[in-house]
């Protein structure tokens, strides 16, 4: 959306290239007529100050203005002091695996306030998954270095597959969040440190007893950087609920009080590899360059345990394949 307004000026600047080039030569050559040497040196002067940069010219900047430095968080949270006050963007990783495989079903999810329960249907070992995510910067301040935030996250795993049981969802859950973010612009062990923030997270997955799931995190946010490789550290800490209403009372043995994310860009292509405290858990994802209009060919692999929050005591290892909107930076 943004890059539209220079699409079209670049459009309009190719359009209107040899009209320009045509008054470049008329005003150089009127400059040959203007007596007196300081009059004709001005002349050149003006004419060469709007003559439009030829492709292969160093990039023309403001005196006092650095160029901006590429940055992966710069850019995923819109951290330029340019950038727009109130901003809407993709958040976590946007995509669809067409097909996804476990090596052990979850027929029977086992709840922390009871015993094993039956879905009452038939799982397949074979499902659709995907994810939808987008954050909007409502408020900030100090040339975008402070920012306030709010996301929602939604992500379903679909029995598509399964005729026999009416393809239904198996699993869907439901993530709003407030997040406060600072840019700090400094330096910390050789690497770029351009996110600190703190954030209110809400988890659940919106069904009732027993199979209902939830919790609600205060989650640290950390963000570095260097090059094309980024670091994100978010330590959280779970917010204590009514023990006689609490659906997953141990869900931090499973889970822990953190995760780790590095991500790791080289030409069109990204790896991004998450690590989980707890009992453990580890997910790594490669997103290919565009194949099909925005869409990219994205890999998921995941091993351990809470992949969703109905599988949160349920250990396995799984694979899809897929299309993806976006990387996580």
């Amino acid at each position: 959306m943004n890059g539209r307004p220079a699409l079209v000026a670049a459009i309009l600047l190719i359009c209107a290239a040899p009209a320009l080039a045509q008054l470049e030569q008329g005003a150089f050559a009127s400059c040959a007529d203007v007596p007196g040497d300081a009059e004709r040196l001005a002349c050149y002067d003006k004419a060469t100050a709007n003559r439009p940069a030829a492709p292969g010219d160093a990039p023309l900047v403001s005196p006092g203005k650095v160029p901006a430095e590429s940055s992966l968080l710069g850019e995923a949270w819109a951290l330029d002091p340019d950038s727009a006050r109130i901003d809407l963007s993709l958040y976590q990783p946007n995509y669809l695996l067409a097909v996804r495989q476990t090596d052990r079903v979850n027929s029977a999810p086992f709840a922390g306030t009871a015993g094993p329960v039956s879905s009452g249907q038939p799982i397949d070992e074979i499902e659709a998954k995907f994810q939808v995510s987008f954050k909007a910067r409502v408020a900030s301040a100090f040339d975008r270095r402070l920012g306030i935030w709010i996301s929602y996250t939604q992500q379903s795993q679909w029995q598509v597959y399964n005729a026999e049981a009416s393809r239904p969802f198996r699993e869907t859950n439901y993530s709003p969040e407030a997040l406060v973010m600072v840019d700090p612009r400094t330096e910390i062990f050789g690497l770029r440190w351009r996110l600190a923030g703190v954030s209110f997270t809400h988890q659940s997955n919106g069904r009732a007893e027993p199979l209902s799931r939830s919790w609600n995190r205060i989650i640290g946010q950390f963000g570095f950087e260097r090059g094309a490789f980024a670091l994100m550290l978010r330590p959280w800490t779970r917010i204590k609920e009514d023990p006689t209403k609490d659906d997953n009372p141990d869900i931090t043995t499973y889970l822990g009080h953190g995760d780790l994310t590095m991500l790791y860009k080289w030409h069109h292509h990204s790896v991004n590899l998450m690590l989980r405290g707890g009992k453990g858990a580890i997910q790594a994802n490669w997103t290919g360059p565009r194949w099909l209009g925005p869409l990219k060919g994205y890999v998921q692999v995941f091993s351990g345990y809470g992949e969703s929050l109905i599988d949160y005591n349920w250990r396995q290892t799984t694979v899809g394949v897929g299309v993806a909107l976006n990387d996580l930076f």
